[in-house]
């Protein structure tokens, strides 16, 4: 306790008196915002996270604010975790339905209070031995928490502190008085309830502020176009300056491609224009759209359909499967339309496609699409001689608030005696009465926003959609099931149900993961595996539109025990490195979604994505994986892509390559890619900067490199200044462990044999150069260019970084990168279990998690606080030990000792970095641990970090 009373003294000083003075980050005061990365939410669910109880006073609550507090109160609920929750019904911004959504909280009280002018906006949690709390601007919306600018003070109290003291005794007074939240209250409420105007006045402003055009928008030539298409337009303007022919728009669904090829249209100004879709009811709508861009005479435009044969139009708009058929193809000339798009043009490899492109010659061929990557192996960007004329994804368009905000709740699906939904699961069990109620509890829990749901649930067979809607239908909601078998007809009526009311959910299986508009959605579930990236964005797209009757959209994700739960976050973060820790991190910290989205996972659901991640079978950088992402990106670029060309495109991590592949020509030579010829000698050299340069860890040897590369040999002192004017460390421990990497004489004999058993680099007379062999090969431009590429990504990865110490937080080291970094004399991961002190340092590797195949016995190593590690020595050690001994007195003997966790042996050989430690010497004891019946001698101690650990990452590791 007395540590605890001196660690918050220190944090107030820190926070009112003088900022310079170093402290715990854990206690020190702090005022929330939500600018970049930092938000109001995140605090506020880390806290939830880690208290006993909880309580907010908040006159303002939405149910969007709501909803990004659901999966955590969830899993809190099932921990025993219980709060209260203080509101109001001032100036009637509440609303019923909200009112209703708190009654779902089964460990949350809620009271109404009758204070007037109520106004408050504060949370506090109660820990196991002090308080925190949140006070300034915040109300409980998700606008709140996630997006506006704001002001709100952090602050750690003991119990007996007077602030806290003060909020308490103010909010019990409040409490004591209040009205208790019951379905009878939110029902007289109901009744009387009157929304206030402005708050419908300020929802009209916030939409306009949006610049996203819609249907509701002034039906004439005054129409402008907004950021994302103007920007657009200016792309396509530069592109048709270079004599192109054809562009290709890329852009997510919902972020109005339509609207943007009008305006394009406009400028263009076509004799005759036409525009192609794959389905009738996009087409009217298409045209409506159009009109209000171009005006003109209303027979201007004219539908060349099933039902309607207007070939004359100035504008046509076509079916495809209309227009591609002989009889009406032969009607037109080759060089009729001077302008012609095609929507969803993902879909041009079709034969009817193809009759398109093979037989009109316009001026110029527009394509549009939210998903040009394909699975059917079909180049869309080759058709349009790779011109992207300009491409937005979910990310940005999310952030350009052009797109409806979602709420994703990754929750669990329906496990009983220990079997847990996954692929084999037979239909008997798919629409078991337990998993039907199952499921029912899952999308009352979670929501929508609106008035009545409106549905859409995606499952894996047509029967499961077919008895899952029968089933559901016994049990008082109103749905239906459509699959491929039903016609166009049918399925519009089904929508024009769903619209009405009459209907709350369409059940499916695939037919509306794309081409289909259905703006009012407010609710998308998805009760099967993922089996793409593009289909689950796809089907998460159906929500996106924007529409007057919603103020989000709710994504509720069933995941079972699928191989592919790894897909989730790949999908949802737009990261297709295909880097298992970049995946984990994504899992994890979610604020890369924008605005007031938000991404949860109930923790059930985070473990079972964590299992596919981790899941030995699965092969991240298996050949079937690299060799659809190589070629997704071959097709996009029209070449071979360089290794550089990965990380400019977001594709995949170089590094992930080179885990089952020792260089990239054998890579190319494995996927039948031409390569040229190259020495044993020449691959065992691309195998080694591969392998040990291009993760850009230490970017001294690749600036080295990459002079001799351009000038063939360089001054030792000349290096060193030009490493220091790029402002790294060049202390002498340093620079000759450089010289002794590139000599290869740091590594072990079976390596420096793969890598050519010949010293890299020569220094001869106080110059660097390469040796005569790398010399002479560098003659070769193709080879040249080889190591030019690795070279660009290890500076390009390098950014990552630190450039001023050794090592950075939370980025991941194996044991032999630590000796590198270290700059020990030789690579020794082989002796590297626990600690070793050498040179006045210490790295300390632990896998936190031991798993049965890992070890019979679970040592005692243990976060006792994200500041705080109780290391355990391996087996037969005592304090007094030559080995431990150094360590217990490594502070008193000025030692740096380091710290490198790594969750389970499942995450590979490589462990995050967690700072520098001070290992509390009083702490250090003799113990025992059993291991099948026999006591074995191990030494504890504590270790302190000199930083704690932040969040997320302490509760990924710690977490089973």
């Amino acid at each position: 306790m007395e540590q605890l009373i001196s660690k918050i003294e220190n944090s107030l000083h820190k926070g009112f008196i003088n900022q310079n003075k170093p402290v715990s980050a854990q206690f020190k005061p702090k005022l929330l915002t939500n600018k970049a990365h930092e938000n109001v939410l995140s605090t506020l669910l880390q806290e939830l996270k880690t208290c006993k109880t909880f309580t907010f006073s908040v006159a303002f609550i939405t149910e969007g604010g709501l909803a990004t507090l659901k999966t955590m109160l969830y899993d809190l609920n099932k921990k025993g975790i219980k709060g209260r929750i203080l509101t109001s019904t001032f100036l009637n911004f509440n609303q019923p339905k909200m009112f209703k959504e708190l009654l779902k909280l089964e460990n949350v009280e809620v009271r109404l209070t009758g204070v007037k002018g109520f106004h408050s906006k504060g949370y506090i949690f109660e820990h196991e031995d002090y308080y925190s709390l949140i006070v300034g601007s915040s109300n409980l919306t998700d606008s709140a928490l996630k997006a506006n600018f704001e002001w709100n003070v952090f602050l750690t109290s003991l119990e007996e502190g007077e602030v806290i003291q003060h909020f308490k005794n103010q909010f019990e007074d409040a409490w004591k008085e209040g009205i208790l939240l019951t379905d009878e209250w939110i029902a007289n409420y109901k009744q009387n309830y009157v929304a206030v105007p402005f708050i419908k006045n300020q929802a009209n402003i916030i939409e306009a502020k949006t610049e996203y055009l819609t249907n509701a928008l002034a039906e004439s030539l005054s129409i402008k176009p907004n950021k994302m298409q103007s920007e657009a337009l200016e792309q396509l303007k530069e592109l048709r300056a270079t004599d192109a022919t054809k562009g290709l728009i890329i852009s997510a669904t919902g972020t109005g491609k339509t609207f943007l090829s009008a305006f394009d249209v406009r400028n263009f100004q076509p004799k005759k224009m036409l525009f192609i879709v794959h389905r009738e009811q996009i087409l009217k709508k298409a045209m409506a759209d159009y009109r209000k861009i171009l005006g003109g005479h209303e027979d201007d435009f004219g539908i060349l359909s099933g039902n309607s044969k207007d070939i004359n139009a100035r504008y046509l708009f076509a079916t495809i499967q209309t227009i591609s058929s002989e009889h009406y193809l032969q009607q037109f000339e080759k060089d009729e339309f001077d302008y012609i798009l095609i929507d969803e043009v993902h879909r041009a490899g079709a034969k009817s496609y193809q009759t398109i492109f093979n037989y009109f010659d316009p001026k110029f061929l527009l394509g549009m699409t939210a998903t040009p990557e394909r699975t059917d192996n079909f180049n869309i960007f080759e058709l349009f001689d790779y011109n992207v004329a300009y491409e937005i994804r979910l990310q940005a368009a999310l952030e350009e608030d052009m797109l409806c905000p979602f709420h994703y709740f990754g929750v669990t699906d329906y496990e009983k005696d220990g079997i847990i939904i996954d692929e084999v699961t037979e239909l008997q069990n798919l629409v078991s009465h337990e998993r039907v109620q199952h499921i029912i509890e899952k999308i009352n829990y979670y929501g929508y926003s609106g008035e009545k749901v409106r549905g859409l649930m995606f499952c894996s067979s047509k029967e499961e959609a077919y008895q899952l809607s029968a089933a559901l239908n016994t049990r008082g909601l109103k749905t239906c099931a459509l699959t491929g078998e039903h016609s166009q007809i049918e399925r519009e009526e089904a929508i024009a149900k769903l619209n009405s009311g009459k209907l709350e959910y369409i059940i499916t299986v695939d037919i509306f993961n794309e081409g289909i508009d259905i703006p009012f959605l407010n609710q998308i579930v998805m009760l099967r595996q993922t089996q793409s990236s593009i289909i689950f964005i796809q089907q998460l797209g159906r929500g996106l539109r924007k529409h007057d009757s919603k103020d989000y959209v709710t994504i509720i994700d069933f995941i079972g025990n699928y191989k592919n739960n790894f897909l989730i976050p790949i999908a949802l973060s737009g990261d297709q490195s295909m880097n298992k820790d970049n995946i984990r991190r994504k899992t994890v910290n979610t604020d890369y979604i924008q605005g007031v989205s938000t991404i949860n996972f109930e923790e059930v659901a985070k473990k079972r994505i964590f299992d596919a991640i981790d899941n030995t079978k699965l092969k991240l950088s298996s050949m079937l994986v690299l060799k659809e992402t190589y070629f997704s990106l071959k097709n996009r670029l029209g070449h071979i892509p360089s290794l550089l060309d990965f990380i400019k495109n977001n594709s995949l991590d170089p590094e992930v390559i080179f885990e089952n592949n020792p260089n990239y020509p054998k890579f190319l030579s494995r996927l039948k890619e031409p390569v040229d010829e190259f020495s044993e000698y020449e691959l065992a050299v691309l195998t080694m900067f591969s392998l040990e340069i291009l993760n850009g860890k230490r970017i001294h040897e690749a600036v080295l490199l990459d002079q001799l590369l351009k000038h063939d040999k360089i001054l030792k002192k000349d290096y060193i200044k030009l490493l220091q004017q790029l402002g790294t460390y060049t202390d002498k421990s340093t620079i000759e462990s450089i010289e002794n990497y590139l000599s290869l004489n740091f590594f072990v004999t079976v390596a420096r044999e793969k890598y050519g058993n010949k010293p890299v680099i020569i220094l001869d007379n106080d110059y660097y150069k390469f040796n005569d062999n790398i010399a002479h090969s560098l003659i070769n431009e193709n080879y040249k260019e080889l190591i030019i590429d690795i070279i660009a990504c290890a500076f390009e990865k390098n950014k990552q970084y630190d450039l001023n110490q050794s090592f950075t937080m939370y980025k991941k080291y194996s044991r032999k990168d630590v000796c590198r970094l270290l700059n020990w004399d030789n690579n020794e991961e082989g002796t590297l279990n626990g600690g070793h002190v050498k040179s006045n340092t210490c790295p300390i590797f632990v896998n936190y998690h031991k798993v049965e195949d890992d070890a019979t016995v679970q040592y005692m190593d243990e976060f006792l606080s994200n500041e705080i590690f109780t290391w355990c020595s391996t087996k037969n050690r005592k304090i007094t030990a030559k080995d431990i001994y150094p360590i217990v007195k490594s502070f008193s003997e000025n030692t740096t000792v380091h710290l490198f966790v790594k969750k389970h042996n499942g995450e590979g050989k490589d462990f995050y970095y967690l700072g520098k430690v001070t290992v509390d010497e009083s702490s250090a004891k003799n113990d025992q641990l059993v291991d099948k019946g026999k006591s074995y001698n191990v030494a504890t101690m504590n270790m302190i970090l000199e930083q704690p650990v932040e969040y997320n990452m302490y509760h990924y590791l710690v977490e089973e």
